[in-house]
């Protein structure tokens, strides 16, 4: 293992008198390095490291490795084949100029390590400390984010220098965000399926290697310059964010390579250790897949959760980032037998090694293999995407509202909001508290916010798969019309759904997770699985748009709320008959203004609540808010509590439009609700 800093780990140390190189691979029976315009240099073996001396090499420089072994039907080893170094730091495409002898089409691409250098002036910036009661993460694509605004210089559109541009991050301070995950950025490639129909890889869950940052999201004159001027751009990018109080967190994807199947690309791990890097199945002849993509890495074997935890500390610690999001991270807990274990030894390395100490670790609690949703399973230290709360929150806004327009009355009541509302206390266990809880409306893989208040089905018809891919469960709801319209009615019923929606998800216990450009209306027309480049893949609109600029204000006014108020973000779940510091206390009315009754609950013809919330104070003053709940399209008088310590109630915050946020409403008072909405009222 490499617990002790990263100049242990494998790769070029440049260090010291003479360059050394080195790699990992318990099968290989001969391994050398290529360095162009140096030679090869062979490398001799201990154990399972090969290393020698390389003279000369400085940044610049390419490389590739050869590497030979056994037959065998793990083992997929080709002397005159060159390999991408697993640790590269800097990685580029090039052509292969022998593609006429029918060996490789002239248009393939071929990749290659380049040698980079590091240095980098971080002005004394160093990370920003934001407590994750008071985190707000922003889910993005280098790409979309920054692809149509005018206020980026066209050149640093859609690259990490048009995320740091000024525009960008004032916006982002706009709405509140404190935190910015990013989709991978570790160099990927376009599958081979995709590339063939003339499509591109729009996300990036398809790593060709986890040091490199992807040359393509760089601007084209740090493109040109190479891969030493990639890895500065990229820091240059994180040190502005920094400076902003922004923090940085990678989506990484380290359950699979983009070596694909079996007869897919050897561009790296299966050609130095096949047999040691991929879950197998028994008798050693296929992949054991747990990802859909095709192969899974096999964490069990100790250099392979080496090669992930180096990776990790490589960029929290010399790139400065703040945390990751682990794409299918149920897949990297699978033990040698292939079955989840949450004591997983990588695990419990990601919590415990001393350069991580101060990273954020997200996780998406599941995979796609045999007893594969882990939710809530992670412990300590992990937070995870809260699908539950993404799917009770749809079903309550969206499906129940169109099960009452069409039938009369919805199918389910409000008490499983309730729980959503609270931090998925069924979810995460007391020890843990309700920011172990990742709450999200929408993600990158799915409808956009505006495209699920628009469609009632997905319509993926550019992906070029009949339509097949993508969920069809998506809970969603399109308000009387298909897809774009005209008509205002719709328009300003979906509006206020969207309200509804975000307003939830930033009023909730846990840790909000907002996706770019739901802010500002962004449309994929349907496309709820727009992972790769066509027309379908839009970029955020930063038009002069009403529309946007209201929902862009409306997510605006709801963070300066939830930072406002403590009571909303509790840090621990109380205990029933203790004082549990930093958590909140809750009362539960109903839209009489007397306690919730048992039939409140759960008879679905109600769905109105008002849950009074009161901070336990550890860190913050004493906080109170009243956020009274109303989920049907009937109109409803609702009876403001009466309380021996509450003088009145003044509206804070409304998803109906035109409300009066001004006068002091005394206890006991009517607040009617004019349909589907949630309320935030602030106590005197």
């Amino acid at each position: 293992m490499h617990e002790s800093g990263f100049d242990e780990t494998p790769g070029f140390l440049l260090g010291g008198d003479v360059p050394r190189f080195s790699v990992r691979s318990a099968t290989a029976t001969d391994v050398s390095v290529f360095v162009d315009g140096r030679g090869t240099f062979p490398l001799a073996q201990a154990a399972d490291v090969w290393a020698g001396d390389v003279p000369g090499v400085e940044p610049g420089d390419t490389y590739h490795l050869l590497v030979d072994g056994p037959d065998g039907p793990a083992n997929e080893f080709d002397p005159a084949r060159p390999l991408l170094d697993p640790y590269a730091r800097g990685i580029v495409r090039v052509q292969d100029a022998t593609g006429a002898d029918g060996e490789r089409p002239a248009d393939s691409p071929r990749w290659t390590g380049v040698v980079v250098d590091d240095a980098f002036d971080w002005g004394g910036v160093v990370k920003p400390v934001v407590p994750l009661d008071r985190t707000v993460v922003y889910e993005a694509n280098v790409r979309t984010l920054t692809a149509a605004n005018p206020a980026v210089p066209e050149h640093l559109r859609g690259t990490y220098a048009g995320i740091a541009h000024e525009s960008t991050i004032a916006h982002l301070h706009r709405i509140g965000v404190t935190t910015l995950e990013l989709l991978p950025v570790h160099a990927f490639d376009t599958e081979h399926w995709l590339r063939d129909a003339g499509r591109e890889n729009a996300w990036g869950y398809n790593t060709l290697g986890f040091f490199a940052p992807h040359a393509a999201l760089a601007s084209p004159g740090a493109q040109e310059a190479g891969a030493s001027a990639v890895l500065r751009e990229f820091k240059g990018m994180v040190r502005l964010l920094h400076a902003a109080g922004i923090q940085v967190v990678l989506d990484v994807v380290y359950n699979h390579t983009a070596e694909e199947g079996l007869g897919g690309p050897t561009t790296s791990l299966r050609g130095i250790d096949g047999a040691n890097r991929y879950r197998w199945t028994t008798d050693g002849a296929s992949y054991y897949d747990t990802t859909g993509c095709g192969n899974t890495l096999d964490t069990s074997v100790e250099a392979t959760a080496d090669l992930v935890v180096d990776s990790l500390v490589y960029w929290a610690r010399e790139v400065q980032v703040d945390g990751f999001r682990f794409d299918l991270m149920a897949a990297l807990a699978r033990d040698a037998d292939h079955a989840f274990d949450p004591a997983h030894p990588l695990l419990e390395r990601i919590r415990n090694h001393p350069d991580l100490q101060d990273t954020l670790v997200i996780a998406e609690p599941w995979d796609v293999g045999p007893d594969g949703w882990k939710t809530g399973s992670f412990g300590a230290r992990t937070s995870e995407w809260n699908d539950g709360f993404r799917n009770t929150v749809r079903q309550f806004w969206l499906t129940d509202i169109a099960e009452e327009r069409r039938h009369g009355a919805p199918a389910t009541g409000i008490g499983a909001l309730a729980g959503a509302l609270t931090g998925s206390r069924q979810l995460f266990d007391t020890t843990r508290g309700p920011l172990a809880g990742i709450n999200f409306v929408t993600a990158h893989d799915g409808f956009t916010l505006l495209d699920l208040v628009s469609h009632d089905s997905k319509h993926n018809e550019a992906n070029g798969e009949e339509n097949r891919d993508g969920a069809n469960d998506n809970r969603s709801f399109n308000h009387g019309i298909e897809g774009d319209t005209a008509d205002r009615g719709v328009r300003a019923a979906r509006g206020r759904s969207m309200r509804n929606l975000v307003g939830t998800l930033m009023l909730s216990a846990g840790v909000p997770m907002l996706t770019a450009g739901d802010e500002r209306s962004r449309t994929q027309h349907g496309n709820n699985n727009a992972y790769v480049v066509s027309e379908d893949l839009t970029p955020v609109d930063w038009s002069d748009d009403e529309d946007a600029e209201a929902m862009t204000e409306a997510v605006a006014a709801l963070a300066r709320l939830r930072a406002a108020h403590p009571a909303l973000r509790p840090t621990r779940f109380g205990v029933e008959g203790q004082e549990t510091p930093g958590a909140s206390r809750m009362s539960w009315y109903g839209p009489d203004g007397h306690p919730m009754t048992i039939e409140g609950w759960d008879e679905p013809i109600h769905r109105a609540l008002q849950y009074f919330v009161e901070s336990t104070p550890e860190h913050e003053p004493f906080d109170r808010v009243l956020v009274v709940v109303h989920g049907s399209g009937r109109t409803r008088d609702i009876t403001l509590p009466t309380r021996e310590d509450v003088l009145g109630y003044r509206l804070a915050w409304s998803s109906e439009k035109h409300r009066d946020h001004e006068r002091l409403r005394p206890a006991g008072q009517v607040f009617t609700a004019y349909g589907p909405g949630i309320h935030v009222f602030e106590i005197a």
